[in-house]
């Protein structure tokens, strides 16, 4: 333990204009355990503290300090628990947070139109691979992408696109789209352009910023 600090000055000094408010402030800080500091309202930028602190408060606690002998490193189980519970209490905020984010979200930037019903009994989970056939559009039907072959050969011999689904593999409005699919259904996903290429759009695909896009997308298995 740290030997025991000398008194700076005496009550008389204090009490004089000698002894700036600031000098007490820091000696008290340095000195002092944490829960003493935070029970005379001494903690934090000096400045900040000698602003609202009064001389006469400050002589209470420098001589309070010394009575008591609470001086810093005296009392470091306690320093602990307001450390733990100044984390706890960050991370409920930051629960709160979250949850508050997820409540605010608004609605699904998506809209779906089933055009053929699948067996509305397998439906993919978060993680499953699908394989999906699909072709996609801009609003005013350029066709952008699709993995259908033209010729019912070539489609034999072609496979559909495989990925493992609600985990960011693919555009979001596919993501949360395909999560409402069951097996063999084919369905419109209408995805706004948040849920896709957003901004920036897909220059290279020729997808130009904030497109909200079209895709016929048929979901053919789920592993």
């Amino acid at each position: 333990m740290a030997a025991e600090p000398t008194r700076e000055w005496s009550d008389e000094k204090l009490k004089s204009d000698d002894v700036p408010k600031k000098d007490v402030i820091k000696f008290i800080q340095d000195n002092a355990s944490h829960s003493f500091l935070a029970e005379h309202k001494l903690l934090g930028n000096i400045r900040n503290v000698a602003k609202t602190a009064k001389k006469e408060q400050l002589i209470v606690a420098y001589n309070q300090l010394f009575a008591t002998k609470r001086f810093k490193g005296t009392e470091v189980e306690e320093v602990t628990q307001d450390v733990k519970a100044v984390k706890i209490e960050d991370k409920s905020k930051q629960t709160k947070t979250d949850v508050a984010e997820v409540v605010n979200e608004g609605p699904p930037k998506f809209t779906k139109a089933v055009l053929k019903k699948g067996d509305k009994t397998n439906f993919p989970k978060k993680g499953d691979t699908v394989a999906c056939w699909y072709t996609g559009t801009l609003e005013d039907g350029t066709v952008f992408d699709t993995n259908i072959p033209t010729g019912a050969r070539k489609k034999k011999q072609a496979k559909p696109l495989s990925f493992k689904v609600g985990m960011g593999k693919v555009i979001r409005g596919w993501d949360e789209g395909l999560l409402t699919m069951s097996k063999g259904e084919t369905a419109l996903l209408e995805i706004e352009s948040e849920w896709a290429y957003g901004k920036k759009g897909l220059p290279d695909s020729n997808i130009p910023p904030n497109a909200k896009l079209i895709f016929e997308v048929e979901l053919v298995s789920i592993d």
